[in-house]
C-alpha cells in the first residue's frame, strides 16, 4: 500500500513562513504542531503495517489528526490575518 505522510507545511504551503514562525513564538500552536506529527506518524506506520492496531484505533487517530488540523489551520488564519492587518 503506498501511503504519503500528511505533514502541515505540505498541506497548507502558503503557511510555510508562518508556521515557522508559529512553532518557534506560540507554545500552544507548538504543542500542537507536534501532536499533529505524532499522530501523522503513527498513523503512516499503521497503514505501512509497521504499527499494529485495530481498525477503531486506527480510525480514531485519524479523526483527532483532522480535528487537529482543522483546529491549526483556523490558529494559521488567525495569525495570518494578524499579520496582515
Amino acid at each position: 500500500m503506498t501511503t504519503k505522510h500528511h505533514d502541515l507545511v505540505h498541506e497548507f504551503p502558503e503557511f510555510r513562513d508562518l508556521i515557522h514562525d508559529l512553532k518557534v513564538s506560540d507554545a500552544h500552536f507548538r504543542k500542537g504542531f507536534d501532536r499533529y506529527h505524532e499522530l501523522d506518524h503513527t498513523i503512516h506506520a499503521a497503514e505501512q503495517r509497521a504499527q499494529l492496531m485495530s481498525e477503531q484505533e486506527e480510525e480514531n487517530l485519524r479523526k483527532e489528526r483532522a480535528k487537529l488540523k482543522d483546529e491549526l489551520y483556523a490558529a494559521l488564519v488567525a495569525a495570518n490575518k494578524q499579520r496582515c492587518a
